[in-house]
């Protein structure tokens, strides 16, 4: 146990009451514990046991905790001492301690200092977590590095998790395990279902995803200790992942946090980027929409950006926010942070606006079905059912750039629906579905369907983060005044575009009845297909029209489908369509 004295980062522009800094410099107690968890995950006989660095105000009183927890904590680095904690590289110690929190790092099972084995979003991440927490609540054992007894008689159990990535995953799978203690959690492009992070609706993304991906990540981030203990668990990963079918199956369902949203009690801060194309936006979309569903307590920001951490682009801000946030739900502080518009949206131009509600209030499904050549264009999005049939071939590779080309131009390697110019804005809030009634030459038919903004723009493109880079850059109060490391802003980059993809799916026709079953496709006769896209809050200008882009196998997004090869098929119109969730509920 070591004792410490702290900086503190105060912010400055907050214009409401958060829990005040003292003026003198305080001091904190540091520590490192080892907690005892309930399961032996990597099977050598002795319970797991988790460490987390602790850092506290050196008070008599208790304090609540703010915690992370991560699987990347001592990735890259070299033998780390097992008595004292790792160094607290986040913004949260400066921060928080003073204003009387605690502050806990915790190493996921099988990663940094901790024993067991990782096992990508598994049950044994969830009991790594519980295990701290209720170490935190007295329910728990823990144990110094020399094998003393570590108590948290400094605790008042009440626990708010934060994080980004897969830090925030973490917190998704204790509020849906429902953790005695964990009072809120603020995921930060996070994972709410490993299985569409891995796949959409039956077909894996492309690259890592196609083979094997939770035992790839498992070795990512195991340490150098438990790498060899660990090996028969990421066999087994990789026994019973279902690559074979890509098929959402037990497995899967384990790692699928929203079969559980109906015992989340934790209030819910989510933060996502409308153009994170890692942890993609579905996975925000749904959870969201599962905790609405339940009237869980939650707030929303959604930016502009890719996979990113918010005190990089809207610092101070953020720290209020959080500030107000965690003293409502672990101190019981009414300060009017419930108050406040429940959600947060960027602009395209890097502007901000709120509204009551995401999807914001007034949004309505609207139809329109895909129908033949008309003004102008090779195909067209309408009101009302139309006739017909249209050829789609093998895309042969089309990039997604040619895709969104020239709507106007037929192509048998896409089909392109448009609607005539908007008379007036339409706002797109929430998650798109489409349905295609195909007759197929093949039993296998991947399907992705693009939804597009035609119409002359400026898109800001911005610099994404990797998940390691988020968890390891320094966040000291130095960078946050200097703009740099956590803190640095995105880079931005602005080109004028005549077509903006708004936002993607794919379905392998084969799990058109489940996901959880494959059905080939009859060769003769039609199906019809329905799948989804992913999230997305966007305003499509007056003068603009909306499209949609259809195509087989999307190389460039989903791994490609060689049972496909070959495929032609016919799309009838009339009675494909594609959902709208529209602000009024009215496309002009």
């Amino acid at each position: 146990m070591r004792r410490v004295t702290l900086v503190a980062a105060i912010l400055l522009t907050a214009t409401t009451m958060i829990t005040p800094v003292s003026e003198a410099a305080p001091a904190a107690v540091t520590e490192t514990v080892y907690v005892e968890s309930t399961i032996d995950s990597d099977a050598d006989g002795k319970l797991d046991r988790i460490a987390a660095d602790v850092m506290r105000p050196d008070t008599a009183g208790k304090v609540p905790i703010v915690m992370e927890a991560s699987p990347y904590y001592g990735l890259g680095t070299a033998k780390q001492a097992m008595d004292v904690p790792r160094g607290f590289s986040r913004w949260y110690d400066e921060y928080f301690v003073p204003r009387g929190y605690a502050v806990v790092e915790m190493e996921m099972q099988g990663t940094s200092r901790s024993t067991g084995c990782p096992t990508t979003g598994g049950p044994e991440d969830t009991a790594s977590v519980r295990a701290v927490v209720d170490w935190l609540n007295g329910r728990a054992k823990a144990f110094y590095a020399d094998g003393r007894p570590a108590v948290a008689s400094w605790s008042t159990g009440n626990v708010g998790m934060l994080g980004v990535s897969y830090n925030g995953t973490l917190p998704n799978a204790a509020a849906a395990a429902n953790i005695h203690g964990v009072k809120t959690i603020v995921p930060i492009a996070a994972i709410s279902s490993w299985y569409e992070y891995s796949r959409d609706q039956g077909i894996a993304y492309r690259g890592a995803h196609s083979k094997d991906y939770p035992t790839y990540l498992a070795n990512y981030v195991v340490s150098s200790a438990q790498k060899a203990k660990c090996k028969p668990v990421f066999d087994k990963l990789a026994k019973e992942d279902g690559d074979e079918s890509f098929d959402y199956t037990s497995f899967w369902k384990a790692r699928d946090y929203r079969q559980t949203a109906q015992n989340v009690t934790a209030s819910v801060f989510v933060v996502h980027g409308q153009s994170d194309w890692n942890v993609k936006t579905s996975q925000f979309g749904r959870w969201w929409q599962q905790l609405a569903d339940r009237n869980v307590p939650r707030k929303i920001w959604l930016h502009r950006g890719g996979h990113l951490d918010p005190i990089s682009f809207r610092q101070a801000e953020w720290q209020r926010v959080m500030g107000l946030w965690m003293d409502h739900w672990l101190k019981g502080v009414e300060n009017g942070i419930m108050n406040e518009p429940m959600a947060d949206v960027q602009k395209p131009d890097g502007s901000w606006e709120q509204d009551t509600a995401w999807p914001r209030p007034g949004t309505a499904g609207t139809t329109l079905y895909f129908g033949p050549a008309a003004g102008g264009m090779s195909g067209s999005l309408t009101t009302t059912p139309g006739t017909g049939t249209q050829r789609l071939g093998d895309n042969a590779n089309l990039s997604e750039s040619l895709m969104l080309a020239n709507p106007e131009t037929a192509d048998p390697r896409r089909l392109v629906y448009v609607t005539p110019p908007l008379t007036q804005p339409a706002r797109l809030s929430g998650e798109v579905s489409l349905t295609a009634r195909v007759a197929s030459n093949r039993p296998s038919t991947p399907l992705t369907a693009l939804l597009v903004d035609y119409g002359p723009s400026t898109q800001a493109v911005l610099t994404d983060r990797s998940p390691i880079e988020l968890s390891t850059e320094t966040c000291t109060r130095a960078n946050l005044r200097d703009r740099t490391g956590c803190a640095r802003p995105p880079d931005v980059s602005v080109q004028a575009v005549t077509a903006t993809m708004l936002t993607r799916g794919s379905i392998d026709a084969k799990n058109r009845a489940s996901l959880e079953t494959s059905i080939p496709l009859p060769t003769t006769g039609t199906v019809d297909v329905t799948w989804r896209m992913h999230a997305k809050d966007a305003l499509i200008p007056a003068g603009h029209r909306i499209g949609v882009v259809i195509v087989t196998n999307h190389s460039g997004y989903v791994a490609t489908d060689t049972g496909a090869a070959g495929i032609a098929l016919n799309v009838s119109l009339g009675v494909s369509k594609v959902v709208l969730p529209i602000v009024g509920g009215i496309v002009r």
